[in-house]
């Protein structure tokens, strides 16, 4: 190749393809939208496809399949978006997104599944498996610590290297090491101080170096800033095209020295071994079963609704007890059914509750309708008074309720947890007159729900896709018995939020001084109680776990540990329940997460049917990473394992102690202090003969003929001087010491500890 054909491979030709090498019969590859659906632009639209794409399944948003804790449900759904890739001539992806959830209000929390890094990495890596069973490529997305939407072309993300690495970078390693994604794509934000598109630390130390990973990392969408810097960090792919800008920087930089050619030949060849990748996986003529999809998005919105309040067995619907039904609410026949953004999908279909609901119910029963608001969520009187009136004669009443696109979408960030007003008039109007109340919400984040108390269940169905108004309709009924999760802690306050009040960060900087302490995380630590923990769930029938076993009680790390537990449906109806693992450390050194999710199963049962479930927990449920030795690390001592279905409700616990092998000390530089000296035990000596020597030069206290009350002053001091003097660091006491202590004294303490140190650790 030339230089300017390498050059070329490095950028976009098009909003949405590479570009191709005809001279060498190099083909371009076609990249799209989206994680919940196929965002194919149309071609005949005119509008360079961000306002127009071709029909495509749109399933259920990430919170609703987040929900389902279903790891076979979600490689399944994974597998239609592969095929349906096919179909449109797409070759790669652009999903799942596997940022985290550091606040409720973060914009695009539509598209990310958890607050918890092994829930959302063990989800994303089920979608990419599935996507690219089909030969389709996946884009892990947006890397690294991309949690807000406000400034996030230009904000820095200044994170901590145990909250970087425990958390934010986790939720990508698992599908990086699980899953091995064809594409990762690269976020807008600074990360501690680097633009992510550029970034070597990212993009090549972590990604490439700890990692393994040999796909090719794309820029989103207009993220690169410097294209040359960018190249020597790692980043293949700028995407859009640049219209050839970018392109000849490269090249110049490469003719002045000032970027090695063999720097940009390996980008260049990682680009065009996915280019062949993806174009030997390209099928003739490949369709998909436009009705097979759908009924898949139903059956994944269905498992994806949470039961989050059911009181006196509210639901199901009881064709003895709801003979008339009022149903309320725009939403119940005009959906909100996906988030606003990118990653917006043209139906095939679309189903609305109110209709599934009318099909499902038949002519027996009495269904009626109030609009309640409109599209906005604004109410009138009228619109009150027609939704009381329709629930006063009728047996139960459902409120469909949620949040409008101009609430939450890509590109800004919510402004509270409120619903909008109307919404929370329209349910306190209706539970006030209705028999019984049911509220049925759509959105893609928490809410607050000042009305908690005032209505008898609630059922969160998200965003549910085309299919979410018959999944409603199914869950409803009871023809599906619930039984999804919150993959999200939903809080009784924005106060009590782990980020309050430094969300969104302002002015270009982004501190993440939570540090680990991100949902559930943050709750436990607090003692705050949440308006729903995370891993809440409801059912109609119930579980009970029980006889929890461990494959031992002292344990080395790097062996595991196996855990059984029985589960038992002991209701009527046939049902699910997850298992939840979670891992504490007993006595840590320095505050840590109570508890962590650290495994986890769904069990489909049927009444009465118990089954025996095992799960593994392995050397990372233990560790932690240590930000001094730039490490991982199991400490060694007790651990409680907890198992239940929830973070709040965990009926099960043991503990284990694990042994975590010999730790290497830091090594010590010369802004360690003499207290760290002290902690070596190679060092303890050396601090106690420069202890010995410092106090030989000072009079005894005993010589100096003092009274009682000024020998006990005297003590005091010195031992304060003593504690004043471990704290300071070693070259500060060089320039302090007037000599005393020189700095070719503090090098030889220095190297004398680190090489006995690193001797008697490789021993």
């Amino acid at each position: 190749m030339t230089l300017e054909e390498k050059a070329s491979l490095c950028s976009g030709g098009t909003m949405w393809t590479t570009k191709p090498i005809d001279r060498l019969g190099l083909p371009s590859i076609t990249l799209t939208d989206g994680p919940h659906g196929v965002r194919m632009a149309d071609p005949n639209s005119g509008l360079n496809g961000l306002n127009a794409s071709l029909p495509a399944t749109c399933f259920p948003t990430a919170p609703a399949l987040a929900a389902t804790w279903n790891l076979d449900l979600i490689r399944e759904v994974g597998e239609a978006l592969g095929q349906e890739s096919q179909t449109h001539g797409v070759q790669i992806l652009l999903g799942p997104g596997a940022n985290l959830k550091r606040s409720p209000l973060g914009g695009r929390n539509f598209e990310y599944y958890s607050e918890d890094p092994l829930l959302s990495g063990s989800l994303a890596a089920a979608w990419i498996k599935g996507v690219q069973s089909k030969g389709v490529g996946a884009s892990l997305k947006h890397f690294a610590a991309n949690n807000q939407e406000w400034e996030r072309m230009a904000g820095d993300s200044i994170v901590g290297p145990t909250a970087l690495h425990e958390i934010y970078l986790r939720s990508f390693e698992i599908p990086v090491r699980l899953a091995s994604p064809w594409t990762i794509m690269c976020a807008y934000n600074k990360v501690n101080g680097e633009f992510a598109s550029q970034n070597k630390t990212l993009l090549t130390d972590i990604l490439r170096d700890d990692w393994g990973y040999e796909g090719i990392v794309l820029s989103d969408w207009g993220a690169v800033d410097d294209r040359v810097k960018g190249v020597e960090a790692g980043l293949n792919l700028e995407m859009p095209s640049s219209g050839g800008y970018n392109d000849r920087k490269i090249v110049a930089a490469v003719q002045a020295g000032e970027l090695e050619e063999s720097i940009l030949d390996q980008i260049v060849t990682d680009m065009v071994a996915i280019t062949l990748q993806a174009h030997a996986g390209i099928p003739k003529d490949a369709t998909f079963d436009e009705a097979a999809h759908h009924a898949l998005a139903r059956r994944v919105a269905a498992e994806g609704a949470v039961l989050l309040k059911n009181e006196n067995a509210t639901l199901p619907l009881s064709e003895k007890r709801d003979r008339s039904i009022a149903i309320i609410g725009e939403f119940a026949k005009r959906p909100r059914y996906q988030g606003a953004g990118s990653s917006q999908v043209n139906p095939t279909q679309l189903d609305n509750a109110f209709a599934e609901l009318t099909d499902m119910l038949g002519s027996d029963l009495s269904l009626t309708f109030a609009q309640g608001y409109d599209w906005e969520g604004a109410t009138t009187p009228e619109q009150l008074h027609e939704a009381e009136q329709v629930a006063r004669v009728a047996d139960h009443a459902i409120v469909f309720i949620g949040l409008p696109d101009s609430y939450e979408s890509e590109g800004f960030d919510r402004a509270s947890l409120e619903l909008p007003e109307g919404h929370n008039q329209l349910v306190e109007s209706v539970a006030a007159v209705s028999k019984r109340t049911t509220v049925l919400l759509m959105n893609g984040s928490p809410v607050a729900m000042p009305w908690i108390d005032q209505v008898d269940a609630i059922v969160e169905a998200y965003l549910g896709g085309q299919a979410g108004g018959g999944a409603i309709a199914d869950i409803l009924t009871g023809a599906v018995n619930p039984s999804g999760k919150l993959a999200e802690t939903f809080p009784q306050r924005i106060e009590e939020t782990p980020t309050y009040p430094n969300f969104p960060g302002r002015d270009r900087t982004v501190l993440y001084g939570e540090g680990v302490f991100i949902g559930y995380r943050h709750y436990d630590a607090k003692r705050l109680e949440p308006l729903f923990p995370f891993g809440h769930g409801l059912s109609y029938t119930t579980f009970e776990l029980s006889e929890l076993e461990l494959s031992g009680k002292d344990i080395e790390a790097d062996a595991g540990l196996e855990l059984k537990v029985t589960v038992k449906n002991t209701g009527s109806r046939e049902g699910a329940e997850v298992v939840q693992v979670y891992v504490g450390e007993n006595d840590p050194e320095a505050p840590r997460p109570v508890r962590e999710l650290k495994a986890f199963k769904k069990v489909f049962l049927k009444p009465g049917e118990s089954q025996t479930v095992s799960l593994q927990l392995y050397r990372d449920a233990f560790e932690q990473y240590d930000a001094e030795r730039e490490e991982w690390i199991v400490r060694s001592g007790e651990y409680t394992i907890s198992v239940g279905r929830s973070s709040r409700d965990l009926p099960l616990e043991s503990t284990v102690s694990v042994d975590g092998g010999k730790l290497p000390l830091p090594p010590l530089t010369p802004m360690s202090t003499f207290a760290e000296v002290e902690r070596h035990p190679t060092g303890k000596p050396i601090y106690d003969n420069f202890i010995a020597q410092m106090q030989g030069d000072q009079p005894k206290l005993e010589d100096l003929n003092l009274s009682p009350d000024d020998y006990a002053a005297a003590k005091k001091a010195r031992e304060t001087m003593l504690v004043f003097l471990r704290e300071i660091p070693l070259q500060k006491l060089v320039m302090l010491s007037q000599g005393a202590f020189t700095e070719e004294a503090m090098q030889g303490i220095i190297q004398a500890i680190n090489s006995a140190e690193s001797d008697s650790f490789s021993d």
